[in-house]
């Protein structure tokens, strides 16, 4: 199955974008549930399309509320308020996610995506 990505509210449009030109499904959760929807709605709706949530959100990298293994997969960019990097986290995600093209292998895990790395947790 090809790669599919829930977007939560936070996620810009340029990354949105940047994934759909790289031939990716991304749903954004505003077309899906209202955009205050609860952080437990958000990653159900993930676990319901098939997909996995892209955030910005900390919340969903707190792996003791959010355990990796129940999900779908987790991808949460780190920003930090500095949007000036977002074409460098685009870029660093668009090469892991070409690197492993599968549903699978993101299942059960959270991938945390800096500028100069990705770090994995399972």
């Amino acid at each position: 199955m090809a790669l599919r990505f829930l977007a939560d509210h936070c996620i810009s449009n340029f990354i949105v974008q940047t994934l759909r030109d790289a031939k990716y499904e991304v749903f954004r959760l505003r077309d899906l549930l209202p955009v205050d929807s609860t952080d437990a709605v958000v990653i159900a709706k993930a676990q319901e399309v098939d997909a996995i949530l892209l955030s910005l959100n900390g919340d969903f990298a707190d792996i003791v509320t959010y355990p990796p293994e129940k999900y779908k997969g987790i991808v949460a960019l780190q920003m930090r308020n500095h949007t000036e990097i977002l074409p460098h986290l685009s870029t660093r995600l668009t090469a892991y996610l070409k690197l492993q093209p599968t549903m699978e292998h993101y299942k059960g895990k959270l991938l945390v995506v800096e500028v100069n790395r990705i770090r994995i947790r399972e």
